[in-house]
């Protein structure tokens, strides 16, 4: 006797050769790309907006309502972009009405256990390793890894092109290009392996290299080191992304090593 039993609402909006496996539910208001696949056992709730061959795997729990005291009820949603697998087990909130949306790129590796806050956004080909926890608000730059077991803290920014080791309690806001470790968290170098595979060059490390050493190693604060990379470095994409990163923070950055 074959059972497949599978509670979908009939004006959820399911794209072309989707499939969804045995005991999944699927609420009214959501919608999945073609080619996505749903495994058994997922539940995926009112304003979730899958994109294009995704592929969540058995237990996840998607666009549940936040767990945030100050959640009133409002529309809000989660979007997941094309190409993105969710293992088993995640869970990944919708937003409140401070942004609306609770936002997961393109390209993304979200592993097991892992849970995604509300108003959360995450950028294209990020990773989430197992049991990662993010609190609300958090943002993850593109290309951004971060390692298993960690704990991130509502309102933290993580740039692009990082390396967050694994076990680490992320307090405060990680620039772009770097990797960090140690508790509390600190700067231990460029992502070089990282950025190499993405195709950076020696002389365009060398130069991340050059600015870190500015901010992290010698004996300025963090406005006298951006005024002196302002003053010793060209224009160029990384460099100001780098600088508005650190500008913009609200949390302050993590520490550095002095000599």
């Amino acid at each position: 006797m074959s059972i497949n039993f599978k509670d979908i609402h009939p004006n959820a909006k399911i794209g072309d050769n989707v499939t969804i496996d045995s005991f999944s539910t699927i609420q009214e208001d959501v919608e999945i790309g073609e080619g996505t696949w749903i495994g058994s056992n997922v539940t995926i709730m009112n304003g979730a907006r899958i994109g294009k061959n995704c592929k969540i795997f058995p237990g996840s729990v998607i666009s549940a309502i936040p767990q945030d005291l100050k959640f009133g009820g409002e529309e809000s949603v989660v979007t997941i972009g094309d190409n993105t697998t969710v293992r088993e087990y995640v869970t990944i909130n919708r937003a409140t009405n401070y942004s609306g949306v609770t936002s997961i790129g393109k390209n993304c590796l979200i592993m097991a256990y892992v849970h995604i806050a509300h108003d959360c956004h995450i950028d294209d080909y990020a990773i989430l390793v197992n049991s990662v926890q993010l609190g609300g608000h958090v943002e993850v730059g593109k290309h951004t890894i971060i390692g298993g077991i960690s704990a991130v803290h509502q309102f933290v920014k993580i740039g692009e092109y990082c390396m967050i080791s694994g076990g680490s309690l992320v307090r405060k806001d990680v620039p772009p290009y770097i990797k960090v470790a140690k508790e509390p968290l600190t700067f231990i170098g460029i992502n070089s392996i990282g950025l190499k595979r993405k195709e950076f060059s020696e002389e365009k490390i060398t130069e991340i290299q050059d600015m870190y050493r500015i901010i992290f190693q010698e004996n300025f604060n963090y406005t006298q080191a951006i005024e002196k990379i302002e003053k010793e470095f060209n224009p160029n994409s990384e460099r100001d992304s780098i600088i508005k990163f650190i500008r913009e923070s609200l949390r302050g950055i993590i520490k550095g090593q002095k000599k």
